[in-house]
């Protein structure tokens, strides 16, 4: 038997149930994975919800995590009892112990201990998606990064400034501010204070943005479009604030012929080739030092109902992490 939260009805918070459930041997092609560290993300928030239809009910959410492989099915090849792993993409990551396919997993360098590996592993392959292929960063590049204090906002803003590019970033909070400017963000935008394409406008001497990365949605359309200079991209990758119901396509011709993007990490992690080639442009970035992945909340997996709450009212800051 294991600890395991699911949900049995979509809605709030209070539908994350912590239950005890009996593990059947991993079958062909999967493996049983004693996880150490679970990571916390706002699309577990959207399945949770129902804003993103899950499998079927009831569920275990969570997509990301890493652990130590305890057992390995028939044709698994590619791993071994023993080894650390981590992923990203594999729905029912809230359980001390799960089965998992052996295809969502990749590897851990010994040098990423498996914290930081549960913190980055959706998040910095999502940033590393964003820079290197929805739009290539490139030196002399300015971007906005929509909740830069966020757990891809902070990734997202050392990456695209390692790559050479100015950097812009709105946040809720002067602490979020110090937390941004400290993690690759040239100039942060204080939201609740400032009208951020009046500050954009004046931060960039009436030039404006090449892209946009947008993982705020509602709430920051369209005032996310004005502050793209002409045939700049919007990048629509995530709804923290709600899903944009009322997207308008004529704009993009009326502001400047811009280009807006909706992707998805599935779609670039969909073979195991380019799951293992992102993963690696991941651990490699870390290695290096360009990425720092600081953990700065963790919660026991009993208290995820307090875990979710705190995290869609904006009361956390970059990576969290649920602990078995």
């Amino acid at each position: 038997m294991v600890a395991a939260v699911r949900v049995h009805q979509v809605g709030g918070p209070e539908v994350l149930t912590l239950e005890t459930m009996e593990l059947p041997p991993p079958g062909p092609g999967e493996v049983r994975l004693r996880q150490t560290a679970i990571g916390l993300n706002f699309v577990d928030t959207y399945f949770r919800s129902g804003l993103y239809k899950a499998p079927a009910l009831p569920f275990i959410p969570g997509s990301e995590g890493a652990g130590e492989v305890e057992a390995v099915g028939e044709h698994v090849t590619d791993f071994h009892v023993g080894d650390r792993v981590a992923y990203a993409t594999a729905m029912g990551a809230y359980a001390q112990v799960r089965n998992i396919p052996a295809s969502a997993l990749v590897h851990l360098p010994a040098a990423i201990d498996d914290r930081t590996a549960a913190a980055m592993m959706l998040k910095g392959m999502t940033a590393q998606y964003l820079v290197k292929h929805t739009y290539a960063v490139k030196p002399g590049d300015v971007v906005l990064i929509q909740a830069a204090a966020g757990g891809v906002g902070l990734i997202l803003a050392q990456w695209a400034n390692a790559l050479g590019a100015t950097v812009i970033g709105t946040v809720g909070s002067k602490e979020k501010a110090e937390l941004a400017l400290a993690s690759g963000t040239d100039h942060a935008i204080l939201y609740r204070d400032e009208d951020f394409v009046h500050r954009v406008k004046e931060i960039t001497n009436g030039k404006m943005c090449d892209v946009v990365y947008d993982g705020v949605g509602q709430a920051t359309y369209p005032a996310s479009l004005d502050c793209l200079k002409p045939f700049g991209l919007w990048v629509s990758f995530g709804n923290a604030s709600g899903a944009i119901r009322n997207f308008d396509l004529l704009a993009l011709s009326q502001k400047g012929s811009l280009y807006a993007t909706r992707p998805t990490l599935g779609t670039h992690v969909a073979t195991r080739a380019a799951l293992v080639a992102t993963a690696n442009d991941l651990f490699e970035a870390v290695l290096t030092g360009a990425i720092k992945v600081p953990v700065h909340q963790s919660y026991p997996l009993k208290e995820v109902r307090k875990a979710h709450h705190d995290l869609e009212s904006r009361a956390t800051t970059g990576s969290t992490l649920l602990l078995p």
